[in-house]
């Protein structure tokens, strides 16, 4: 079964996907019987519109089966938000990601430094993956060595994926429009593995089939 761990597309018929909702969609679709796998969190760009309000929402929705992962959230140099509003806002889904025992997904851009230091204070159980992976290897490697899980969209560096290992290696659409089945291909052409064997996003889910929806 083809997993894509992040994507805000609408969910087709053939595979399994963990598709990223907003607050408003999150209103209606956790109040709803409506299967599936879903993410909610605070992105980085938005930290600026944090509430306790919407934090006690994403706490009360994390106790859901449905919702998989927390975020995506973290740290982006590019959002109107500074890093000293975007860190308190991080630093509180990573502490509801411990209590539900659910992964975070993660939006890094520019704060890497700042991401592997909280992940080293912080010292999480769960899992954290890097989403929409584009760094060189260095990046790669500095990630891994931190802990991390890295996931894979329509355009990566090559030598970033041969080098994950294959149980923190996920794929994703994001906002993409090829199907997931072209990026697994893509990927496993590179790893010169077949696309059965990345499957870090099938033992993920795995979790929760067991839970049940």
């Amino acid at each position: 079964m083809l997993v894509d761990i992040h994507t805000h597309n609408p969910v087709t018929p053939g595979y399994t996907a963990i598709r990223n909702l907003t607050f408003t969609e999150a209103d209606k679709i956790l109040a709803s019987e409506e299967e599936g796998f879903f993410s909610l969190g605070f992105h980085p760009w938005h930290a600026g519109d944090f509430s306790t309000g919407l934090m006690d929402k994403l706490s009360a929705w994390a106790t859901d089966n449905r919702l998989v992962a927390i975020g995506e959230c973290g740290l982006d140099k590019n959002s109107r938000a500074s890093f000293e509003v975007q860190l308190p806002v991080f630093k509180q889904q990573i502490v509801l990601s411990e209590e539900s025992h659910k992964p975070l997904i993660i939006h890094c851009v520019g704060g890497f430094n700042e991401l592997f230091r909280i992940k080293k204070e912080m010292n999480p159980h769960q899992r954290w993956i890097i989403h929409g992976f584009r760094g060189k290897p260095e990046l790669a490697k500095q990630a891994l060595k931190a802990g991390c899980a890295l996931s894979f969209g329509e355009q990566f560096n090559s030598e970033s994926v041969r080098i994950t290992p294959i149980d923190r290696l996920f794929v994703e659409t994001d906002e993409s429009t090829l199907p997931i089945s072209g990026i697994y291909h893509s990927i496993s052409m590179i790893r010169n593995c077949k696309v059965e064997e990345l499957t870090a996003g099938q033992h993920l889910l795995n979790r929760f089939l067991q839970k049940g929806l």
